[in-house]
């Protein structure tokens, strides 16, 4: 499975940006996919998954940021609102047969895109 992530950009506080994660080879259907972030100076970080029609946020993201996927186009997105300057990372898709209780462990993701930035200005 080959993963391209695109969308990321400059916006201000409070914008939205839609981040897509599309498999150029191979299918991410029947598999979790993820999107984790790494800001600057910091651990790469667990942000959404989505499996099997479930979904999983961290706390920070919950409530702004929501995961789906287009099976037809064999792409996951990330919508992303009300952003923060602390949702400045660079954003990865991953994919992998992860179980769900192990589904925020990036560890466990076989595949992963190429990241996106996104930088939030305050």
């Amino acid at each position: 499975v080959q993963l391209q992530a695109s969308g990321g950009g400059l916006v201000q506080a409070g914008d939205s940006l839609r981040l897509s994660c599309a498999a150029t080879v191979g299918t991410v259907s029947n598999r979790a996919v993820a999107w984790f972030r790494q800001a600057p100076g910091k651990e790469r970080e667990f942000v959404a998954a989505f499996r099997g029609g479930n979904t999983r946020y961290a706390a920070p993201v919950k409530g702004r940021f929501t995961i789906s996927r287009d099976r037809a186009k064999n792409t996951v997105y990330l919508q992303m609102n009300s952003l923060k300057p602390e949702d400045t990372a660079v954003y990865y898709c991953a994919a992998g047969n992860v179980i769900w209780g192990l589904i925020e462990i990036m560890d466990h993701y076989n595949y992963w895109g190429q990241g996106t930035l996104v930088t939030v200005s305050s």
